[in-house]
């Protein structure tokens, strides 16, 4: 490793700058700099690289436009390690890459990105002629750190900037970007669904109330079958789901394949509901009306929403208070947590994982983990006290 300051004269005028050659793999390399102190850094990272043989140089990397062909590839068509992903995942990477990660910083080799160039992509985003949302912002993020673990895995980079920067803000104490549900505000409160269930009539009851105690995604109510829903037992299966496509797959995950137990009251409106439901060749529980996949947006717009004006639930604006499905699955998971004293399962975390289909119990605690009911701890630590001095 060597650092060197070059001198030269440009139309009568001196310039300079700092160059840090050195050897990797066999092969001579260098680079400017215009300051010392950043040639100083680069070379005291790179001579940890060579050492550690991550190290990869600007000219055996590539673009990033071109490194998300690749990634986008490996989406597509999977790997040995990784499921191809389903067609509403890959449209998004897609639609990342096409509109808002190649038109910035697709020309800039892997190399080139930085913890500061990063935030000047993030910036250019958000101050675009096309402002992008915080929240679009985050979900380019996650594919732009995809994309670079793809091209670390490949050899083309040594580092994943952004997956770095997460590192580094956990430790800094900052929040991530998941956001933190609110009972109230993205959950229904008990006393709220309970205002909600009278007005679920016709089709809409079953379904609705299958979410309210099942927690199930809305892709895995709109493809459950009844094959899967054992009445006697009182439990459903998830074994598949129906995509926005109305196209019938396997769970999103591994996880996502569990069964639900069925509470009795809910029982007995399926049993009245599989006499009356459309029959079709896919045999679904909640069909639409000939019995194919019913259109998620048409059972929010037709069952929940009127439900929910009739129960009261709408904002200053005239709006519904909790536009989507999901806010039932929410509901689910926090009847889950909630004390028995106070109407809930008072389930143990790794139960509630169970019954949601989530990867992970640090998904499950990052989403929930905050609604767990706190006892009175002063009266705890007073019988723990008396235990042991009596």
């Amino acid at each position: 490793m060597k650092i060197t300051k070059r001198k030269w004269t440009y139309k009568g005028a001196t310039k300079e700058a700092w160059v840090v050659r050195y050897s990797a793999g066999g092969k001579r390399h260098l680079k400017t700099f215009a300051r010392k102190r950043d040639a100083d850094a680069y070379a005291a990272e790179v001579a940890h690289e060579v050492r550690k043989g991550t190290h990869v140089a600007d000219r055996a990397s590539t673009t990033v436009a071109k490194a998300a062909t690749l990634w986008l590839a490996r989406c597509r068509d999977g790997s040995a390690d990784q499921e191809p992903l389903e067609r509403s995942s890959l449209e998004r990477n897609e639609r990342h890459v096409r509109r808002h990660i190649a038109p910035f910083i697709g020309d800039k080799r892997l190399t080139e990105l930085t913890l500061p160039g990063l935030r000047e992509f993030e910036d250019a985003l958000r101050t675009a002629d096309e402002p992008r949302s915080p929240a679009l912002i985050r979900g380019v993020m996650v594919s732009l750190g995809s994309l670079l673990a793809d091209a670390q895995e490949r050899g083309l980079v040594a580092h994943n900037v952004v997956r770095e920067r997460r590192k580094i803000k956990k430790k800094g104490g900052k929040p991530g970007a998941r956001k933190q549900l609110k009972v109230g505000k993205d959950i229904p409160t008990p006393a709220e669904v309970k205002a909600v269930i009278p007005h679920l009539n016709g089709r809409w009851k079953p379904v609705l109330m299958t979410a309210i105690f099942t927690g199930l995604r809305a892709s895995e109510l709109r493809g459950l079958r009844w094959d899967d829903v054992d009445l006697k037992r009182g439990e459903i299966h998830v074994r598949q789901r129906a995509d926005k496509w109305n196209a019938i797959g396997a769970p999103k995950s591994k996880a996502g394949t569990r069964t639900v137990p069925l509470p009795p009251t809910l029982v007995s409106i399926l049993r009245e509901w599989k006499i009356a439901c459309p029959l079709g060749p896919l045999g679904l529980a909640f069909p639409n009306k000939v019995g194919g996949v019913d259109d998620r947006n048409y059972i929010v717009s037709k069952g929940l929403h009127p439900a929910m004006v009739k129960a009261g639930l709408i904002t200053k604006n005239g709006k519904v208070k909790y536009p989507g499905l999901h806010a039932l699955r929410h509901f689910y998971a926090s009847w889950c947590l909630n004390r028995k004293a106070d109407g809930g399962l008072e389930l143990p975390l790794k139960i509630v994982q169970a019954r949601l289909g989530h990867s992970t119990i640090a998904l499950t605690s990052d989403v929930y983990g905050h609604l767990f009911p706190r006892g009175d701890d002063g009266a705890e630590m007073a019988a723990a006290e008396r235990a042991i001095l009596g």
